[in-house]
């Protein structure tokens, strides 16, 4: 059996794994999804000081108070950063980290992975601390979302916090030992064939690649779960 601990990047919460989790447990194995405080059903706690620091600590709880000994940590999105850094503190109990359709950290000891998220998404309403969904920006990166999903995003998506983007992650040496892989999105806008092969930096682990835009546990949650499955062993 395989225990997952379940990520999700900007705008989502746990919700987002809804349909993930039982294709996973259908298989004999554990998932934990995740929700990062500020959003999700966590919005209610967001503020100008939740960043990067409350983001790990979030998912470490999870897996301290689950009791989690050893798992597979999976991080979609801005979330790989975070992923990156939990698995970095916690890297005994790590058997692989899989980066969906995410940033992905370099084996360095420096500070990385802070970015304005405005420059891309446009900035944060006037005196709030966080970027909506909308429709825009669904359209942009996850084409496929439409109809039922598409109103179901708009929805439940709550508005990204800045510090989250902005804060950078260091990590340790203990990370370069780490096991990692790659879940890729043919539909986002990256330029997957590139990444593949390389030219945008060495890829540590094996890869998939899903024909779907950035949000494959919305559009294609079985494929997502199988994938996951794969790449775990």
């Amino acid at each position: 059996m395989t225990q997952f601990v379940l990520v999700p990047g900007a705008w989502l919460g746990a919700w987002a794994w809804k349909e993930v989790v039982p294709a996973l447990e259908s298989e004999g194995h554990s998932a934990f999804p995740v929700t990062l405080t500020g959003m999700g059903d966590r919005v209610h706690l967001a503020s100008r000081e939740v960043g990067m620091a409350t983001a790990i600590e979030d998912v470490l709880n999870v897996i301290r108070f689950n009791e989690i000994d050893e798992f597979v940590m999976v991080g979609h999105s801005f979330a790989g950063k975070v992923a990156a850094a939990v698995a970095d503190r916690v890297h005994k109990q790590v058997r692989r980290v899989v980066y969906v359709d995410a940033l992905r950290p370099e084996r360095v000891r420096t500070p990385q992975a802070g970015f304005d998220p405005s420059q891309e998404f446009g900035p944060a309403p006037e005196g709030t601390h966080a970027i909506p969904l909308t429709e825009e920006i669904v359209a942009r990166i996850g084409k496929d979302v439409t109809g039922p999903n598409l109103r179901r995003m708009i929805s439940l998506g709550t508005p990204w916090p800045v510090k989250m983007a902005k804060d950078p992650i260091t990590l340790s040496k203990e990370y370069d030992a780490l096991k990692e892989a790659y879940i890729f999105c043919s539909l986002s806008g990256d330029p997957v064939e590139e990444i593949v092969a390389g030219k945008w930096g060495k890829l540590e682990g094996p890869h998939k690649i899903i024909e779907t835009g950035h949000w494959p546990m919305i559009t294609q949650p079985q494929q997502l779960a199988k994938d996951l499955l794969a790449l775990a062993k």
